[in-house]
């Protein structure tokens, strides 16, 4: 299945399952069915494996002409699948991205990538779906994309175990990770990971997509599932990046394992993979600026500007595309930096 959550003409948020390119209300076409389900995609989720076999019953009467005119939504404003997740943490789980882009600046491979998988939290309030992406000015300042894959949570758990893990995932979906990179740079000196630099929008959508739509793709494993869906990023129509799901090296199993662990994870919680192999300019410009003085040649980075288009794609879970706009207001936070030295006495 896949499901998607929409603004209706009222303004009201409900979710909705996405068949062969028509949308169903979710709540509607259950009772057209003489079912119940919730009308936002929170609710949904909290309904559990209960709630998902009833969106089943639900979509198998779509499909076979039960629902007619009072489930179809005819127009619609797509927001982002889970739109109020109650966490959103990405991890870091592709090793060719860490290490390509360790190596870019002339530092060794962290030795620690392989023996734990790790995450942050960013902000579960900012989450969007496709759209326009307006900014701030100091957004504008480096901005990248991040391509990845997203899972969201399906049930409660704590101290998942990896063999386990995948039964708690409800669906996948492409998140992009949107970062400013001057921000992020410059606040990570500090070593208290990324803010300012992430927290002003993540990206995820269309839908997302039940494992068992993923079944042809699945590759099993001892310690989690694989899934082989190949992933590409396009800036203003050109194909600037490539990688595939199957080559993360931490698996989401093992991440659910690493973030259950003293804590539950709830039911909406969406968990990025991390950015694919060349899947953001950070890494693309690095790698060819190497290249460029190898060849004796200067290279000029490239970076996503006012007016510019991001489209991610990954098999099975659809096209995830942003155009980027500029607040009308011009108001940076870098103009505020004090420079004075040293600690004040």
């Amino acid at each position: 299945m896949k499901f998607i959550s929409y603004q209706n003409s009222n303004n009201e948020e409900r979710a909705g399952l996405l068949i062969d390119d028509t949308v169903y209300d979710l709540h509607d076409s259950a009772n057209a069915q003489q079912l119940d389900l919730p009308k936002t995609m929170a609710e949904f989720l909290n309904g559990g494996a209960s709630a998902m076999e009833t969106a089943r019953k639900v979509e198998a009467g779509c499909r076979d002409g039960a629902v007619t005119s009072v489930g179809v939504v005819a127009e619609v404003s797509l927001l982002a699948p889970v739109p109020h997740p109650p966490s959103c943490r990405d991890a870091y789980a592709f090793r060719q991205h860490v290490a390509t882009a360790r190596r870019n600046r002339g530092v060794d491979m962290i030795p620690e990538f392989d023996q734990f998988p790790i995450f942050y939290f960013t902000n579960h309030q900012s989450i969007i779906g496709g759209g326009d992406l307006t900014v701030e000015t100091d957004h504008l300042q480096r901005l990248d994309f991040e391509l990845e894959a997203a899972i969201v949570i399906g049930k409660r758990g704590k101290n998942i175990s990896a063999s386990e893990a995948d039964s708690y995932i409800a669906g996948f979906m492409i998140m992009n990770d949107f970062s400013a990179r001057t921000l992020q740079m410059e606040e990570m000196k500090l070593n208290l990971g990324p803010a300012k630099g992430k927290d002003f929008a993540t990206a995820i959508g269309p839908y997302f997509v039940t494992p068992d739509e993923l079944q042809d793709k699945l590759i099993s494993g001892a310690n989690g599932n694989h899934y082989d869906l190949r992933m590409t990023a396009y800036h203003n129509g050109e194909q600037i990046s490539e990688g595939n799901l199957k080559d993360m090296t931490w698996t989401f199993a093992e991440i659910i394992e690493r973030v259950s662990y003293g804590v539950e994870v709830f039911p909406g919680d969406v968990i990025g993979s991390g950015t694919v192999g060349t899947g953001c300019y950070l890494e693309l410009n690095g790698s060819r600026a190497l290249k460029a003085k190898a060849d004796g040649a200067t290279y000029s980075p490239v970076w996503l500007a006012e007016g510019d288009t991001i489209e991610l794609r990954i098999d099975g879970l659809g096209e995830l595309s942003h155009t980027i706009k500029k607040q009308p207001q011009d108001y940076s936070i870098l103009a505020k930096k004090k420079m004075t030295a040293g600690a004040p006495a």
